[in-house]
């Protein structure tokens, strides 16, 4: 037998096409150019099925008309797709699938982008002999709060069960019953919510399932496509708005394996209706009120330049600026914070600017991090061997990872690992699990280093999984890099596993907002400038917050950030901005921090801005504007040029393209790429001819021994506890059991150790938009079930977390899997949010049942 993958000749209607050994005949006719009808069949969805019968095809030597989608080529086979008994056969199915299906298109919402429509005209018999009358049922049915389903369109295609079953794997939807009475549906017809429920609606072939914000909206001849990037989360996926007069009215997806394969989440897809919520920043205000944008410019370029001060340090020396002003980036485009950094940098002489909601790793270390040997791309999950998903739940902080790590286990047989301080969505599938405290990622991570050494310690069953891998991919959330030498010692994992010398291996990191690496790489650092070079030292984002205190700092600016909402310690932060002297809020939405502002210019959304992000692997997209600006919404790179020009700085930017030509000319790495070579698909610097780390600017001084924190031996720092869950040596597909002997001992007042998490519905997307607010979360405080023993409660009792004074209510819920003596609580929710008993790190919380019980 000729080995699987190589090339081969086929024969398709007389003409030679070239193909690959294996793949299936329809897949193969495409690249041919030879169309072949389908209705179940989606590459997407895995392995084909052959229901609908609608892609059969005659295939010489074998005597019945075979499925096309599900038959693999092979040298030398000749097929026909355009016989007499190939046309009958298309004919049969049409007219099968038409005699209970409505012929209602010109009401339909799928009419004129219907496949159905288009194979009954194109490979349909153009009448039907059924004059009975047709099935009807109940209409619409509510599948879910977001989807209605049209069950007398549906022609059991299988494709949304197949999603459920086997792509989310929520397995929710069914098929239920047999035979003509067959439907979609779900158990006992509860609805269907799920984060990625809204993609059966986009691989429907009929519009047997629709969605609620779009359903009787728009019709396809009055409509517009507008290819862009959804950056509401770090996954940065590709969509497609639907615009009409100006306006999105929906978004779908823009296939682009590299970036998101196709699936868009719920939030992104559904979290259009906050373009126009009616909490919109809709143009620049001031304290006494509306402004015009001369208006506004003059009087924060008035503020900055009278607490500038160049008298001391002079803009590119190696120590901090003593300029008053300071800035933190958080939901902007490169070309948005390149030119942030330069205002403060060049026109304000401050180096005082963060693009991270707290501390994190110095230039010199993210420089070895963002090294391309070392460094993964979101394709790499599908052929890892062995992928470790560490301090981070990818279905809460980027969902479309959720659904790579599940393909690659289901399709390739990955394995996986996941070592996190609160059980993940991921769990079930993983062979091994470790658990570590709150605070304690640092001392996990160094110690799974040494075990892929051959160390026996705590990490062992983990680092068993990776040292017997060829590729491994390492999927790791920022935050744990919070945690001094934790992102050193993931670098020692990164050479303890041959990542530097094995292609489709590497660090892939989860941030934790949409552009942090763009930021990072546009300068917005106070410890690295454009493409991470080497500057003068400002100050972190917790150190600007104390320096706000301490009147340091007094005046501040804003881009997209709102630390009263998101941002660890929010007492400390109200503080700071009670404190500050002058504060500038760059927001797309009315909030708490912009209720403080001095002054608040409008922000675009994604479906308006015109610019570039940065995805996680590196990845430079191309995001641009579909949709028009309400009210006096400006560009925000010509507002940033024009205030400036306005502190005495020509940069020389007045549009998009010249702010894009003067970024890449900024970034070492970035230099030479065009806006043409990024495309629809996007571009990453690190396949580029000749990019190697040496063009990841100027190298710093080296880093620390690994696991040690600044001040603190080694030995000190490897003292600290760990919380562990061991699981045991079998290779499954299953969580692993709890090791009682990993519990770590509760303290005698009854106080649990803190951890917090970002929920994936919690924060202003989900509560400015209609369609999502039933499922804006509440606070929940996660225990184990020994410890809800212990402090008797039960789930959905009220409880008062108390530290330091500070005290929140929330409900208990209980958890197998959270290990005893530890406690959870969602950050940025509306109320009670768990930021807020945050103080630089993980805190012990009291637990007080309330006579109150909350759902």
């Amino acid at each position: 037998m000729s080995p699987a993958g190589r090339e081969v000749t086929i024969t398709i209607d007389g003409r030679e096409v070239p193909a690959v050994e294996g793949e299936m005949l329809h897949d193969a006719a495409r690249k041919g150019d030879v169309e072949i009808p389908y209705f179940c069949y989606e590459p997407k969805l895995g392995d084909p099925v052959g229901a609908c019968r609608m892609c059969l095809v005659e295939i010489e030597g074998i005597p019945k008309l075979q499925t096309s989608c599900s038959t693999p080529v092979r040298e030398g086979m000749v097929v026909h797709t355009r016989t007499e008994q190939v046309k009958e056969a298309q004919n049969s199915v049409v007219e099968f699938l038409l005699v209970n299906h409505p012929l209602d298109c010109p009401v339909c919402d799928k009419g004129g982008e219907c496949p159905l429509q288009d194979i009954s005209y194109g490979w349909g018999p153009g009448k039907s002999r059924v004059i009975d009358e047709k099935r009807h049922f109940e209409k619409p049915i509510e599948l879910s709060p977001l989807v209605a389903i049209d069950r007398e369109r549906c022609i059991l295609c299988y494709r949304c069960v197949r999603f459920s079953q086997e792509v989310s794997e929520d397995a929710q939807l069914q098929l239920i019953e047999r035979g003509d009475r067959t439907y979609v549906g779900t158990f006992d017809d509860r609805p269907y919510v799920a984060p990625f429920q809204g993609n059966i609606t986009d691989i429907c072939p009929v519009g047997a399932l629709t969605n609620y914000t779009y359903r009787f909206r728009a019709r396809p001849w009055d409509i517009e496509h507008a290819g862009s990037v959804c950056t509401i989360c770090p996954s940065q996926c590709n969509v497609s708005f639907t615009v009409r007069d100006e306006k999105v009215k929906r978004v779908i997806s823009r296939d682009n394996h590299e970036v998101d394969d196709g699936w868009l989440c719920d939030r992104g897809r559904y979290g259009f209706e906050m373009f126009d919520a009616p909490e919109r920043v809709r143009g620049p205000r001031l304290k006494g009120g509306e402004a015009s944008w001369e208006q506004a410019i003059e009087a924060v370029a008035e503020r900055l330049r009278a607490a500038a001060d160049f008298d001391h340090t002079p803009v590119g020396s190696n120590s901090a600026a003593s300029s008053r002003v300071a800035a933190i980036v958080g939901d902007a485009s490169n070309e948005e914070g390149f030119l942030l950094q330069r205002l403060l940098r060049d026109a304000l002489g401050s180096n005082d600017v963060d693009s991270r909601p707290s501390r994190g790793p110095k230039a010199a270390v993210l420089r070895r991090l963002a090294d391309p040997s070392v460094s993964a791309k979101v394709r790499d999950i599908d052929e890892a061997d062995a992928i470790l998903v560490l301090g981070t739940d990818p279905l809460h902080s980027s969902p479309i990872f959720d659904l790579r790590v599940r393909k690659a286990i289901r399709r390739n047989g990955a394995k996986l690992v996941v070592a996190t301080e609160r059980p993940t969505a991921l769990d079930g599938g993983a062979e091994a699990i470790a658990r570590y405290a709150p605070g304690q990622a640092s001392h996990f991570i160094s110690e799974l280093g040494s075990a892929i050494g051959g160390a026996e310690n705590v990490a062992a069953p983990v680092a068993e999984t990776l040292r017997n891998a060829e590729k491994v991919v390492v999927i790791w959330g920022e935050r744990v890099a919070r945690e001094d030498g934790a992102a050193e010692a993931l670098l020692q994992i990164a050479e303890a596993t041959g990542m530097g010398t094995t292609d489709g291996a590497g660090l892939l990191e989860v941030p934790d907002t949409t552009n942090a690496r763009g930021l990072r790489e546009a300068g917005c650092l106070p410890d690295a400038g454009p493409g991470l070079a080497e500057t003068a030292v400002g100050r972190s984002t917790e150190e600007i917050r104390q320096a706000l205190i301490d009147g340091e700092v007094t005046h501040l600016v804003l881009f997209g950030a709102d630390p009263l909402r998101d941002f660890p310690d929010t007492p400390a932060w109200e503080e700071a901005l009670t404190a500050c002297d002058f504060l500038v809020s760059f927001s797309m939405h009315e909030n708490a921090t912009t209720a403080k502002a001095d002054v608040v210019l409008p922000l675009e959304t994604h479906a308006e801005k015109d610019g570039t992000v940065t995805h996680p692997d590196g990845r430079l997209q191309r995001v641009r504007p579909s949709a028009s600006r309400p009210g006096f919404v400006q560009s925000n790179i010509v507002v940033l040029a024009e205030l400036a020009k306005a502190l005495g700085l020509d940069t020389g930017i007045n549009s998009q393209p010249t702010a894009f030509k003067a970024l890449t000319e900024a970034v070492s790495f970035y230099k030479g790429i065009e806006e043409t070579d990024i495309g629809g698909r996007g571009i990453r610097w690190q396949d580029r001819e000749g990019s190697t780390s040496d063009r990841l600017g100027t190298e710093g001084p080296a880093p620390g021994p690994v696991g040690t924190a600044e001040g603190d031996s080694p030995d000190t720092q490897r003292e600290a506890p760990v919380s562990m869950v061991q699981p045991d040596a079998t290779p499954r597909r299953v969580a692993s059991a709890e090791s009682p002997s990993a519990v770590p001992q509760t303290s005698g007042d009854g106080a649990l150790l803190l951890g917090t998490y970002r929920d994936l519905w919690a924060g202003p997307i989900t509560e400015l938009n209609p369609p999502l607010k039933f499922l804006t979360p509440h606070q929940r405080l996660e225990i184990s079930p020994q410890d809800a023993q212990r402090l008797d409660l039960k789930n959905g009792e009220a409880v008062r977390v108390s530290q330091n004074g500070a005290a929140l209510t929330a409900a208990v819920l209980i958890k197998e899997r959270v290990t005893p003596g530890t406690a959870f609580m969602a950050e940025g929710v509306a109320e009670a949010n768990a930021n807020a008993l945050l103080n630089g790190g993980p805190v012990k919380v009291q637990i007080e049942k309330l006579s109150e019980t909350r759902a």
